[in-house]
């Protein structure tokens, strides 16, 4: 009977997500303005999760600095960037691995949100979405990365890109790291259907660039991850 339940909740949780996406993708193509198109997709990322019995805290906001920064959370489930989208202001911009520009209606709700979307394997093409990803820093632009860049069944934290931490030390702006638990409970890997639950994010300590070169960056990436670890209590999986 259990099961059975699970299982009808899982289905309703779908159908309002696909719900929810379509309407929020209608609004985001007939609104005009970055900012209320982000604002839309940020309502709609509370209402899933309220829909979807999910309690979602978010916890030392006011580390967030108030000009252009960058955030790095920790990946673990589907429903991270869902998370994301819905504790952090509209100003902010997300860094998405290119694959998801090839996944129907999402490309085309990211692309009204202002995303960027960076190629993970071919160096030459990921050189040229850095550079990119740059320029969006260079107006301004507050951005978002998950640096693991995907999540696995297993609980830990994986490598780091060095994206977000090049672009910190390139712009010598504030990053802060944030670490998202309960995800991997409401959606795990291995499992197509979620459960209701509780999700956090934590803004821990605000870190700042020594300097824009490659070896600061390094550095910055190094302390970024050990801060996320420490707070996060699961194994090392690098």
């Amino acid at each position: 009977m259990r099961i059975a339940l699970q299982r009808v909740f899982g289905v309703y949780c779908w159908v309002a997500f696909f719900a929810i996406a379509i309407l929020t993708l209608v609004l985001v193509l007939i609104t005009p303005g970055m900012g209320a198109r982000r604002a839309t997709a940020r309502a709609a990322s509370w209402s899933y999760l309220w829909v979807s019995a999910v309690r979602c805290r978010v916890l030392n906001e006011a580390r967030l600095p108030a000009g252009p920064c960058i955030v790095v959370a920790n990946h673990t489930s589907y429903i991270d960037g869902v998370v994301m989208m819905a504790v952090l202001p509209p100003r902010f911009s997300f860094v998405i691995k290119k694959e998801m520009n090839t996944v129907p209606l999402a490309n085309w709700l990211l692309r009204r949100i202002g995303s960027e979307f960076v190629e993970r394997y071919d160096r030459h093409k990921g050189a040229l979405d850095a550079r990119r990803v740059l320029r969006a820093a260079e107006r301004g632009q507050a951005l978002a990365f998950f640096p693991e860049g995907t999540f696995s069944r297993e609980r830990g934290l994986l490598r780091f890109h060095n994206g977000a931490f090049s672009t910190a030390a390139r712009m010598n702006w504030p990053l802060v790291p944030a670490v998202i638990r309960g995800a991997r409970e409401v959606m795990p890997a291995h499992r197509a259907m979620p459960v209701p639950g509780s999700i956090s994010v934590d803004f821990i300590e605000v870190l700042q660039p020594g300097g824009a070169d490659r070896h600061s960056a390094n550095r910055l990436r190094d302390r970024c991850r050990a801060d996320i670890l420490a707070a996060l209590g699961e194994p090392d999986l690098a």
